[in-house]
């Protein structure tokens, strides 16, 4: 377990907003809801595939 996958179990628990790099697209202010069996991230709109996540940031922010 690397130390972004446990950044983003403490920003689905604490509800706070993150932003990241998804295929080459950023993406800000998205809702973590939670993290499945099969490291996919699902949010408020739609999920996402944990192994191409790149530049994690847990903001401030929370919803």
């Amino acid at each position: 377990m690397n130390i972004e996958f446990r950044f983003l179990q403490k920003a689905i628990a604490d509800k706070n907003y993150i932003s990241f790099t998804y295929e080459d697209k950023n993406y800000k202010n998205i809702k973590p809801l939670k993290l499945d069996d099969k490291n996919k991230l699902h949010c408020d709109k739609t999920f996402f595939d944990f192994e191409k996540i790149k530049k994690l940031q847990i903001l401030k922010n929370k919803f």
